[in-house]
């Protein structure tokens, strides 16, 4: 999305934009042995209806980089974070991507959240020779091109880069979830008619009725409202399994509730924005709902122990949520990208580092918390490994993983 922001929580060191200091007390600068500053933005909503997802990216990008500096990943580089807040608003985003362009030591950001956002970001930052890698847009546009859907895939942006799969795949791969494993033949389509929820629907109702099941019905809501009640009754009416919804948790939970309440028991299925576990808080009556998510869950990957325990260690008040382990690997792959551009400059940190990281994306290749990290010629993640999860005792149960890609 939406699918992955760095200020520490209360009681830790706050890294802010003019500098820090390592755990000796010095101060980063590029003289007197002294390491230099090297800034890495975060963009997503800290504040708001998505700022559970917002928050795990931030904290997630932050522990990126202290253990990049615990580990000194670069030598004579230390890694600074600069986190802002972009409300979940396209005008906000474009004012922190200019603030981002400005910062001379700021070299890539990661994020936003919002595919919408990152539709205001790319030209400038490309523009700036800035890299922008994000955690969670699956826009399939943003990478490939309005032309993708015809096959005339053209990248828009050099700059803009993805650890999350698009939605050409991940609303197919909800579409085989749900006419192969759960038996649906008949589903009602709705989205939120922004760029991620509009994308996510017209994947899965391709992808669909391509594998013989039939769309009863479709709508589309004004995700602010909260009450979505004669949209159910037209959901009721028209006799669906299911319903299909393209957007994010905070309409998606009060609609599945609303679902529920009218006494149609079909479950409700979304994307990775709506796996969080504030849906949950906002459906009383989530049991047997069902999402997608980019990845396998982190919890069952042997790469991702080390992440999670840090993560715990750390003391961060909120979850990582869905993109956090994403996030860790967007970020570190900015961190590899100076290692790379510093490496190549026998080992000193090049004045123009901003277009050095930029020409070293290509060449970055790791094992990172979600598993191998690289990018392919769109500067899409080459890992296109999905789950199916489903609300079981209240909880997000994962039922299936796939690396997956749609039929033809």
């Amino acid at each position: 999305m939406l699918i992955l922001t760095t200020v520490l929580t209360t009681g830790a060191l706050t890294l802010t934009a003019c500098g820090s200091r390592d755990d000796k007390g010095t101060t980063g600068s590029t003289g007197g042995g002294a390491k230099t500053k090297v800034i890495i933005g975060v963009d997503a909503p800290f504040s708001g209806d998505l700022s559970a997802l917002g928050l795990g990216i931030r904290n997630s990008a932050d522990l990126a980089i202290k253990i990049a500096n615990k580990n000194n990943t670069v030598p004579g580089v230390e890694f600074v974070a600069q986190p802002l807040d972009d409300q979940g608003q396209p005008n906000v985003g474009q004012q922190n991507a200019a603030k981002f362009i400005s910062e001379k030591s700021l070299v890539g950001v990661v994020g936003p959240l919002n595919s919408s956002i990152s539709q205001v970001m790319q030209k400038p930052f490309t523009d700036a020779k800035l890299t922008q890698v994000s955690p969670a847009n699956t826009g399939t546009e943003l990478t490939q091109g309005d032309g993708w859907k015809t096959g005339d895939k053209k990248r828009p942006f050099a700059a803009y880069f993805r650890t999350a799969t698009t939605d050409q795949v991940q609303g197919a791969f909800a579409a085989k979830f749900l006419k192969e494993n759960k038996k649906i033949d008949s589903v009602y389509l709705i989205d939120d008619q922004k760029t991620y929820g509009a994308g996510l629907a017209a994947s899965f109702k391709e992808q669909f009725t391509k594998l013989g099941g039939k769309i009863v019905g479709t709508d589309t809501v004004v995700p602010e409202e909260r009450d979505f009640n004669s949209i159910v009754t037209k959901v009721k009416r028209s006799g669906a399994q299911a319903l299909y919804y393209g957007g994010e948790y905070p309409a998606a939970g009060p609609l599945s509730q609303q679902l529920k309440d009218s006494g149609t028991k079909i479950p409700l299925m979304g994307g990775d924005g709506i796996y969080s576990a504030d849906f949950l808080k906002l459906n009383k009556k989530a049991e047997g709902d069902l999402a997608t998510s980019v990845g396998k869950p982190v919890e069952k990957l042997d790469s991702a122990k080390k992440f999670i325990a840090d993560y715990k260690a750390a003391g961060y008040k909120e979850d990582y949520e869905a993109y956090g382990g994403g996030t860790y690997d967007a970020t570190w792959s900015i961190i590899e990208a100076v290692k790379i551009a510093v490496a190549a400059n026998n080992g000193k940190v090049p004045d123009d580092l901003r277009p050095k990281v930029l020409d070293s994306m290509s060449k970055v290749k790791f094992d990172g918390v979600t598993g191998p990290v690289a990018f392919d010629e769109f500067g899409d993640t080459t890992n296109t490994m999905m789950t199916a999860y489903e609300v079981v005792g209240g909880k997000w149960a994962d039922k299936h993983s796939e690396a997956y890609k749609p039929t033809s």
